[in-house]
């Protein structure tokens, strides 16, 4: 079936023909209520719901609404974004932007405000069902660009979820001539050590025409490396991996998950760096097409990976941690003994944040431990791609 003839009703972004339906039932929904009072003056509410009932389309709602709220994010939380590799884009084109994965809901809406403010138009932007809880959070992200990635299904449903979903991409690019957003893999890289799923780039792969190779060269594949200076979410991460540890059948709740989209939206994130890297179509001609898909799917992943470690923003921490954790002086001409105390301080604020009862001290020293990998991992991928090996 060609994408011509797929319904992408269920996954696409809201239509705009729907948009004022959907907007008018959004802001009547106590959850999407709650959120908003909690991120901004009371007062303001009534003004902003008014202001959201007015706009009938998503570029209205990008720029209008959320391009000034993402603002201020950056403003209050981020010491600056900075967007690098804008000569890569040819305006003659649309792009997968494949990146590394560190926040739930910010490294596509960052990427998208840093398009915004060169005056370039937005992506749409893949997002996994799992964080949608709720309805009202369904309807807010596709009102938003967003479309939605199926998870948690059965084998086969998973596979007709996959074409689906790999159809709507080539649509999109193609058809529609829209650029998509979409991570590495599924889920943050817990211990920031960034690689591609191989099963997302036969995913990508499935929709299309022509070989392994011809199909992604289709969706111009742009490998994007995004480095915050400060993770909000380690400390949870950590303590995740001390509960994991504890018990590796542990899960998080739908309540963590909240919680860590919240964490990652409102605390502080120091500098944040986007660097555009070319697209890897010649370096897919330069592979050729191999016997199996499987092999094809882990080098395309090499390509893509070496791009996002080649062109990591390293800060000061990165270079403190990798010397803690090696327990090295390599990268002490990088910072003072001042920036190391900070950095150490730092740490340890983190960590003191973890609420789990009976702490013991090898834990809390494991969850350090995870953290030091957290802020050293990136610089560690950037030099065995850069030393070809080495670190």
């Amino acid at each position: 079936m060609s994408a011509q003839e797929l319904d992408f009703s269920d996954i696409a972004p809201h239509d705009d023909s729907v948009f004022h339906e959907k907007m008018s039932r959004l802001v009547k929904e106590p959850g999407f209520l709650h959120a908003v009072n909690y991120t901004m003056p009371k007062d303001d509410v009534p003004v902003l719901i008014g202001e959201l009932l007015k706009i009938d389309n998503k570029y209205d709602f990008q720029t209008q609404i959320m391009f000034p709220f993402l603002e201020m994010l950056a403003k209050t939380t981020t010491s600056g974004i900075t967007l690098g590799g804008l000569k890569y884009l040819n305006p003659g084109f649309n792009y997968t932007f494949i990146t590394n994965h560190r926040d739930i809901v910010l490294d596509a809406s960052f990427l998208n405000l840093a398009f915004l403010r060169k005056g370039l138009p937005t992506s749409e932007v893949a997002i996994g069902n799992n964080l949608l809880i709720f309805d009202w959070i369904s309807d807010l992200v596709r009102l938003n660009k967003s479309f939605i990635v199926k998870r948690n299904t059965g084998l086969r449903e998973g596979l007709e979820a996959a074409k689906k979903l790999s159809a709507y991409i080539h649509h999109t690019i193609i058809e529609k001539r829209e650029s998509i957003w979409i991570a590495q893999r599924e889920g943050r890289a817990k211990d920031s050590s960034d690689h591609t799923q191989e099963s997302l780039v036969k995913m990508l792969a499935l929709g299309g025409e022509g070989s392994f190779m011809e199909r992604l060269k289709e969706i111009n594949l742009m490998p994007v490396s995004i480095s915050y200076e400060y993770d909000p979410n380690d400390y949870l991460k950590a303590r995740e991996f001390m509960l994991r540890r504890r018990d590796p059948n542990f899960k998080k709740s739908q309540r963590d998950d909240l919680f860590s989209m919240e964490t990652g939206l409102l605390q502080f994130k120091g500098k944040v760096h986007f660097q555009l890297t070319p697209r890897i179509n010649t370096k897919l001609d330069q592979l050729g097409d191999f016997k199996d898909n499987n092999t094809a799917a882990k080098y395309v992943g090499c390509l893509v990976d070496q791009a996002i470690h080649r062109s990591y923003e390293i800060f000061t921490i990165n270079y403190v941690a990798y010397d803690m954790l090696h327990k090295t002086t390599r990268f002490s001409s990088k910072y003072t003994e001042e920036q190391k105390r900070e950095t150490l301080d730092y740490f340890n604020r983190q960590l003191a944040k973890v609420d789990v009862a009976d702490l013991k001290e090898e834990e809390r020293d494991y969850m350090m431990e995870m953290m030091l990998y957290m802020y050293a991992n990136p610089l560690k991928n950037k030099l065995k791609t850069i030393l070809g090996g080495l670190e």
